[in-house]
């Protein structure tokens, strides 16, 4: 399991650095986040959930029944929407609201 960070994406806001607990993302000269070591990801994606612009995606692979799709996850408010990219391309949607998602 690992990440993908997209360097178009990314507005060098610096909070997956913060919160990536092996401080294994960095920056680059212009602010940028990367990954050097990608297999050393712990796969605990808090970066992704951290990251509000999508500019760092968690890699589904084939042990967890990915199959090499990706994953980002955008908010706005109480709404969470998690986006699943198949390599094919097609993109799905998973929609939670924040405050409603524990209601039992």
């Amino acid at each position: 399991m690992s990440i993908l960070i997209d360097k178009n994406k990314c507005v060098g806001c610096k909070q997956c650095l913060a919160v990536c607990p092996g401080s294994l993302i960095k920056s680059d000269d212009g602010g940028k986040a990367y990954i050097k070591y990608p297999q050393d990801c712990w796969g605990c994606s808090s970066c992704v959930k951290e990251c509000k612009v999508g500019a760092i995606a968690f890699y589904l692979g084939a042990d967890i029944g990915g199959k090499g799709s990706k994953l980002t996850v955008r908010e706005e408010g109480d709404i969470i929407q998690w986006h699943v990219e198949k390599t094919d391309g097609e993109v799905s949607v998973i929609t939670v609201n924040r405050k409603a998602s524990n209601k039992y």
